[in-house]
Formats: structure tokens, C-alpha cells, sequence
């Protein structure tokens, strides 16, 4: 990572949605979403600019957080969240009683056992990676990045060096904040 001023990572507030919401739900979010993405940009800081994934739970607020802070904001495709195919809009609890085999080996090894019909982790690796490369990443700039849980824990999980079969032990909140500093490079906070 080249040396940056301040890269966030927020992810969105609380959806209408239910089960695993991937790149094929584009579902709003709900009134308290709405409020805890307000209360996170408010104590978020300064930024000069803001990039974002397209799906609205997370271009909504970034565009009326950019615009109220008259900064550019920028939409990148391959900052969505991963496409969980067949358990898209279901939830852990439905897929217990009928693919419960699937979803247990997806928990153990998500890069080995993909979700049925879903993004492979390889590529939502590179794509994800892409975008912070040649988006997000720039000499200087404080930017904001709006995105999406499984976004974030690939992005962490580079950037402090954790094995990324382990994804899915980094925990990642609603409309939580996550701060790279200056100086945290090649999965190595200084």
C-alpha cells in the first residue's frame, strides 16, 4: 500500500433485507440503518473524498455524505459484496435445515467451498483488491470507503496479515469504522 493520509472502512447501516445480502440484493436500509450511518460519518473525521459500492444500502449515504461535505464521491463495482448465489436472501437458519453440509463447509474453508452458484473467493479477492489498488489507494488522500462486510474482512484480513481462509472470524458491525493509518503496509500496522 502506498502511503496514505487516512483510508476508512465503513460498513453500511441495517437493511429491510434478511439472510445473506450479496451482490444480488440491493435492498435499502431501514430508518435505524439510515441513523447509524448518519451517527458514523459524524464521528468519522475529515476526508477528501469518498468511494462506494454501487448497491444503494451503501451509495445512499456515501452520495449525502459526500455531497454535505463537498467532496467528490466515486462509485467502484468491484467494492460489492460477494455473490452468494442460491443463498442469496436466505438465511443460516434456512440453510441449516437444507444445505447445511454446504454452509458448514463454507464456514470452515469459504475458499474452498464457495456457496452454491456464488462468487467464487478468488475472484471477489481480485476484483475486491483491484478496486483498493486503483481506486481507493492514493498518495496523500484521506478517503472513505463505503462498502460491505465481506469487503471489509478480505481488506483487513490483507492488510494485518491474517490467512484468508479466516475471513469469516473478523468481525465487522453495522455501520462500524475501521481507520488505516499512515504506515500500515503489506498486512503490517506499524
Amino acid at each position: 500500500m502506498t502511503a496514505a493520509a487516512r483510508i476508512g472502512l465503513l460498513r453500511h447501516g441495517e437493511t429491510t433485507g434478511t439472510g445473506f445480502r450479496g451482490r444480488g440484493c440491493d435492498d435499502p436500509l431501514t430508518p435505524e440503518g439510515e441513523r447509524a450511518m448518519r451517527a458514523a460519518f459524524e464521528s468519522s473525521g475529515e476526508w477528501d473524498r469518498v468511494v462506494c459500492s454501487p448497491l444503494q444500502r451503501c451509495r445512499l449515504p456515501a452520495e449525502g455524505f459526500a455531497r454535505a461535505a463537498g467532496i467528490p464521491v466515486q462509485c467502484d463495482p468491484r467494492l460489492q459484496e460477494l455473490h452468494f448465489g442460491d443463498w442469496e436472501g436466505r438465511t443460516a437458519e434456512q440453510l441449516m435445515c437444507d444445505d447445511a453440509e454446504a454452509l458448514g463447509r463454507f464456514w470452515q474453508d469459504p475458499f474452498g467451498y464457495p456457496p452454491p452458484n456464488g462468487e467464487d473467493l478468488g475472484r471477489f479477492r481480485d476484483r475486491v483488491l483491484a478496486g483498493w489498488e486503483q481506486s481507493v489507494v492514493a498518495p496523500g488522500d484521506r478517503v472513505l470507503v463505503v462498502t460491505h462486510g465481506g469487503v471489509i474482512r478480505l481488506l483487513r484480513a490483507y492488510l494485518e496479515g491474517w490467512p484468508l481462509e479466516k475471513l469469516l472470524s473478523i468481525e465487522v458491525p453495522l455501520a462500524s469504522l475501521y481507520v488505516v493509518e499512515p504506515g500500515q503496509r503489506e498486512g503490517v500496522p506499524s
